[in-house]
């Protein structure tokens, strides 16, 4: 929409919209209603300032009325707001121009949750659903000149109260909503009977702060004769030479008339059609072609091709238009039967692709306090770190727009949940007819983004109903009670969210729960995705992640703690300490911070103060996930997927995060960065075999040269062997073997390392090392680290060299912010490396604050 075709809009002192002052305006102007918005607790007088998008804990944070929630223990003093009702209100003001037209109305992008909105005093709406758009006409409510919109938004505690008693049984739910803690009566889970994103009831690794609030834009919208409701761009076929395709225009139309619709390509028509609209709301196809198509490809195998297509309605010299960006390619989720059970594997342009990636969270529990830039920046995480998935968690929200647009930019696919996490759900007509609407407004929404790989219908449920004990203990209690909740099930998850991926779009997999075999299903490690949490829950040894592998692993993990520069945003040094108050606080999983310290001490000596405590941990936490990472890769093509858990924080905490909530890099995201090369060497031992395999993701195979050697601590070299080696594309295999018993006759375990190097073109493009013994039991060495700094473009490069084993290098810059292209890695002697980093300090304030860390001097 240009200027010229914006003839409606005005600011006057609220929001003003101005009518269509001529024939040839545009069809629909709209306007976001931002301005002047005041909210108040609906049982006191002050009204404050709000700001919108937000919600009642921001505004009020922003008003002075709380401190920061997420400072030390002060979320547990905001409980008293998600039981009382607050009310928002401003003011717009239309012109009598605008008055004239066809059709007013409230576009509401999102409401948080219970909202019932009145306009000049008169109820036009009762929302009761967040993840839901609301358009309500409100022509016969609007006058000329100045109108209040006011809404009020009722206490989603209390709403899901009156429907937990009503209930006449109890859904089961996880301990992930931390009813307690939120002093809710009794200790009643609610947080299933609102369409309301789960986490906000509290997660075991996010705070409990039930929120309400416009948390989306609202616009005023305004048209006459018909507007484009939809713009479903459908893939029919392509070949190197076309690729055809459908605009299927959804149109709500006034009344029966003549109309054109046309479909361009950035500003080049491609088709023109004329249609006779019906009165209401009707879809018209109009197929077209792109020549020569350029095809979407994800991180990592090639350029994640978008084209721009307009569609375009006119009606006389009128016209609305919606424009959408795609990518044409081709993706299919394989579940073939092979051997070993069913496949689970996608399949891009015909390619089989290993899925390399994580597990997303929303980025704050505030999700209107997200801001461009921290999109930016978890997605330019995820793309320098090799990933070509994420995997949009089920307790969470429907993401942004902008999330998508940049995973499709990036060429990362979504794993997308529908948001059902860790709970069985009512069943009652209304909530399942709100659950139905609520997959249409999401999938029309997203579909035609070629981000989108897969829908799921939720995060757990069916491992909980058959792995957790819950269909057991229901039924302990009531079969026919328990019968029920099953029932609620099968219809929300097997019928109504799969018909309405086949209705909307059905040109995309649905997975009915995650993990599972198949519909219904529970997992197993031969017939589809798999949670791994045998290490963390069940204190399995980390090396159980390169034997427990599924044919995709979903999720798994291990937890940190933020770094000391994160820590001390939220907490004293009065709590410097794991066990203290505050970062209990800050830790919700029931065994957390004493799970950290078992398994640090399993491979670990005690650290000897609370900072070396936070750099041994993330070290702990890294080269842990680091058997799973490689595992499942040389598991290919049997495992084909391997999504870590988690890529970001809601808030400041300690959870299985590879970089925290202010996005900074925990050493896991280094690791991550490296396990997911398109290219790795990864040495390992199984049984009493010393392996080396090769993963290459390339689609070309690759001529080199593998070394293998063992070193000792001062770099001095013991053994070594070179062979000529022709790695397959898309592939992985071994290239080196021997017995372990027989190698180690003639190897110190406690004073030297194995190094595996892959050459090409006498360039290594590919290194690892391997360690004999757990570290607490190696003779670590007190290195001696150089490092020159030198400015370069938007930073500095900083040359490290050493003469003995540096082991996990670590730099800081203390408190001011900036990033290492690499950190936490072992510097071997007589290997220099050259570090970039990212930074606005001066260099004389850099060398001021830069410090280096190694492993022998944290204990």
């Amino acid at each position: 929409m240009n200027r010229k075709q914006i003839l409606g809009i005005a600011l006057l002192s609220a929001i003003s919209l101005v009518g269509c002052q001529k024939k040839d305006a545009s069809l629909m102007v709209a306007t976001k209603i931002s301005a002047n918005w005041t909210f108040h607790q609906a049982d006191k007088e002050e009204w404050l300032p709000a700001t919108v998008p937000g919600c009642v804990h921001t505004d009020l944070l922003a008003n002075g009325k709380i401190e920061d929630p997420f400072y030390r223990l002060n979320e547990h003093k905001l409980q008293w707001i998600d039981k009382v009702n607050w009310e928002y209100k401003t003011t717009f003001n239309i012109d009598p121009d605008a008055i004239k037209r066809d059709r007013i109305a409230l576009d509401f992008k999102g409401l948080d949750t219970y909202a019932d909105v009145f306009v000049n005093g008169t109820q036009v709406l009762s929302a009761d659903n967040m993840f839901r758009e609301w358009l309500v006409d409100v022509k016969p409510q609007v006058k000329e000149g100045a109108n209040e919109l006011r809404i009020l938004f009722r206490s989603p505690i209390i709403e899901g109260l009156k429907k937990y008693d009503a209930n006449g049984y109890v859904i089961p739910v996880s301990d992930n909503d931390q009813a307690i803690n939120g002093e809710v009566p009794d200790g009643k889970m609610v947080s299933v009977y609102t369409r309301k994103a789960g986490y906000h009831f509290g997660w075991d690794w996010g705070p409990r702060l039930v929120s309400s609030g416009l948390w989306r834009p609202v616009y005023l919208t305004v048209w006459d004769d018909a507007r484009i409701e939809n713009l479903q761009l459908k893939q029919n076929s392509v070949s190197e030479k076309e690729a055809s395709l459908t605009a299927v225009f959804e149109i709500e139309a006034n009344a029966v008339n003549e109309a054109t619709v046309t479909i361009q390509n950035d500003g080049n028509e491609l088709a023109r059609t004329n249609i006779k609209l019906t009165k209401g709301i009707s879809t018209y196809p109009v197929d077209f072609k792109i020549e020569n198509p350029k095809l979407w490809w994800t991180n990592g195998l090639g350029e994640a091709h978008l084209y721009n297509i307009k569609g375009k309605l006119e009606i006389g010299k009128r016209i609305t238009e919606k424009s959408e960006r795609i990518g044409i390619r081709t993706l299919q989720l394989v579940r073939d039967k092979d051997a070993n059970g069913t496949s689970f594997y996608f399949k891009l342009n015909g390619v089989p692709v290993f899925m390399k990636g994580a597990n997303y969270i929303p980025n704050d529990v505030f999700p209107a306090r997200v801001t461009d830039e921290m999109y930016q920046k978890v997605i330019n995480t995820s793309k320098i770190s090799n990933f070509n998935m994420l995997r949009i968690w089920g307790g969470g929200i429907y993401e942004n727009d902008r999330l998508y647009d940049l995973c499709d930019q990036n060429g990362i696919l979504v794993w997308q949940d529908f948001m059902f996490a860790c709970a069985m759900f009512p069943g009652d007509d209304a909530f399942l007819e709100n659950v139905k609407q609520e997959a249409a407004d999401n999938i029309k929404r997203m579909r035609n983004h070629p981000s989108i790989a897969m829908w799921c219908g939720n995060n757990e449920i069916l491992a909980a109903w058959f792995g957790w004990g819950w269909k057991q203990k229901e039924e302990a209690k009531s079969k026919e009670n328990a019968d029920k909740i099953w029932k609620s099930y099968t219809d929300i998850f097997h019928h109504i969210l799969p018909d309405a991926v086949a209705t909307y779009d059905p040109g995309r997999s649905y997975w009915d729960s995650s993990p599972c075999a198949g519909m219904g299903n529970p997992s197993d490690l031969n017939n589809g995705d798999d949670h791994y949490w045998g290490v963390w829950w069940g204190k399995d040894p980390f090396k159980m992640y390169a034997t427990h592998i599924a044919r995709f692993m979903s999720e798994y993990g291990f937890q940190s703690f933020p770094e000391m520069k994160t820590v001390k945003q939220y907490a004293t040094p009065e709590d410097y300490d794991i066990f203290s108050e505050v970062m209990k606080s800050h830790q919700r999983s029931s065994i957390g911070n004493g799970t950290i310290e078992y398994y640090m001490l399993q491979d670990y000596k005690k650290p000897k103060n609370f900072e070396s405590f936070l750099y041994v941990n993330h070290v702990l936490q890294a080269e842990g996930i680091k058997f799973a990472l490689e595992g499942h890769r040389r598991a290919a093509p049997f495992c084909m997927g391997s999504l870590v858990w988690q890529i970001n924080d809601c808030w400041p905490v300690a959870s299985w995060s590879s970089t925290d909530y202010y996005q900074r890099w925990k050493a896991l995201q280094y690791f991550a960065k490296k396990g997911f090369e398109p290219v790795l060497v990864s040495p390992y031992t199984n049984n009493d075999s010393l392996k080396v395999d090769i993963i290459n993701d390339k689609l070309s195979e690759i001529k080199a040269q593998l070394v293998t050697k063992v070193l000792d601590f001062d770099g001095k070299e013991i053994w070594k062997e070179t062979k000529d080696v022709t790695v397959p594309a898309n592939s992985s295999n071994t290239f080196f073997g021997t017995k372990n018993s027989d190698f180690m006759k003639n190897i110190q375990a406690n004073k030297q390392l194995f190094v595996v190097e892959l050459v090409e073109n006498n360039a290594i493009i590919s290194t690892n090392t391997l360690y004999f013994k757990p570290i607490k039991d190696v003779l670590l060495p007190k290195p001696d680290v150089k490092f020159e700094i030198n400015a370069v473009q938007d930073g500095f490069e900083i040359s490290l060299s050493t003469d003995k084993l540096a082991k996990n290098l670590y730099m800081t810059i203390g408190d001011e912010e900036g990033f290492f292209s690499d950190n936490y890695f072992d510097l071997i002697p007589a290997q220099p490396v050259k570090i970039k980093l990212e930074t606005k300090l001066t260099k004389e304030k850099l060398q001021e604050v830069f410090a280096i860390q190694t492993l022998d001097g944290a204990f």
